[in-house]
C-alpha cells in the first residue's frame, strides 16, 4: 500500500478525532452548572412544560398561535436530537478510529516489508 493511502487514513482519523473532541466539549458543557440551569432546566424542561400548557390554553387555540407553539416545541425536540446525535456520532467515530488505527498499522507494516 502507498504512502498516499496512509495519509488518507490519517486525514480520516483526524476528522474522527474532531467528532470525539466535540463530544468531549458537550460533556464539559453538560457538567457546567450554568448550562444545566439555563439549557437543561429552563429550556429543555421548563420551557417544554410551559409550551405544552400553553398549547392547551383556551386563549391560544387560534390556528396561527397553535402552529407557533408547535414550532417552538419542535425546536426543543430538534435541539435535544442534535445533542444526542453528537453523542451517537462520537460513538461511531470511536469505533471507526480504532479500525483506522489498525488499518494504518497494517499498511505501515506492509510498506516496511
Amino acid at each position: 500500500m502507498s504512502q498516499h493511502e496512509i495519509h488518507e487514513i490519517e486525514a480520516n482519523m483526524k476528522d474522527l478525532q474532531e467528532m470525539i473532541d466535540l463530544e468531549s466539549s458537550l460533556m464539559k458543557l453538560r457538567k457546567n452548572k450554568d448550562f444545566k440551569k439555563v439549557i437543561e432546566k429552563e429550556y429543555l424542561e421548563q420551557e417544554a412544560v410551559r409550551l405544552v400548557h400553553l398549547k392547551a390554553d383556551s386563549n391560544m387555540q387560534d390556528e396561527h398561535m397553535q402552529a407557533r407553539i408547535v414550532k417552538q416545541i419542535d425546536s426543543i425536540g430538534n435541539f435535544t436530537a442534535f445533542l444526542d446525535l453528537i453523542m451517537q456520532k462520537a460513538d461511531a467515530a470511536r469505533d471507526a478510529l480504532n479500525e483506522c488505527e489498525e488499518l494504518r498499522a497494517e499498511l505501515e507494516q506492509e510498506s516496511e516489508e
